[in-house]
């Protein structure tokens, strides 16, 4: 910070607001989901991409290989997709509510998700009901990029079952920016 931003109050666009960087590493918006895990959501899964994998089919193979029936891994996020209506809500659930909320304090109208890692860890087992939750990893000083100028942040979502086991961790890389020529807010 220079003399003149000290004395005026105002931070150069290279450091991260106080009220962001205080969220580097909290959890926030911890939710439960709304549907146990169940074995028609996993053979419908398995059978639009024709995945015979008999782990998923056969209780015999998958209690041998699993102790017990799984999920396939790459349905992780289908146990907390929330249904478009539900008795008694009352507002919309949006998925990865701190992206929407960057895209929001920075006042970057677009974005864009440049990279997403899943980690796996204990399998998803019929009858689980899962909790996620969302933890801010990092943002970015201003970048300039081919799509405009905004910010890069990483979201963890991580999703725990009701034993408090880890069960993945989805890891998403978000670029909001606004567009050249967008004189509309700031960056």
């Amino acid at each position: 910070m220079t003399d003149a931003d000290a004395a005026t109050g105002t931070q150069p666009d290279d450091v991260l607001p106080d009220d962001v960087a205080d969220l580097i590493g909290q959890v926030q918006y911890e939710e439960q989901g709304e549907f146990p895990v169940e074995r028609g959501y996993i053979w419908t899964s398995c059978s639009s991409v024709e995945n015979a994998n008999p782990l998923f089919w056969d209780d015999a193979a998958a209690e041998q290989i699993t102790g017990g029936p799984i999920a396939m891994p790459t349905m992780l996020s289908v146990w907390f997709r929330p249904h478009h209506w539900a008795p008694g809500r009352t507002e919309e659930h949006l998925p990865l509510r701190v992206h929407f909320d960057l895209k929001a304090r920075f006042d970057l109208p677009e974005a864009v998700m440049t990279d997403n890692t899943i980690t796996f860890y204990e399998p998803v087992r019929p009858g689980d009901r899962l909790r996620t939750r969302q933890i801010l990893r990092s943002v970015s000083p201003p970048k300039t990029t081919k799509l405009g100028t905004g910010r890069f942040w990483v979201i963890d979502v991580e999703y725990l079952n009701q034993r408090d086991e880890l069960v993945g961790i989805e890891s998403y890389t978000g670029f909001g920016y606004r567009r050249a020529g967008d004189t509309t807010g700031a960056a």
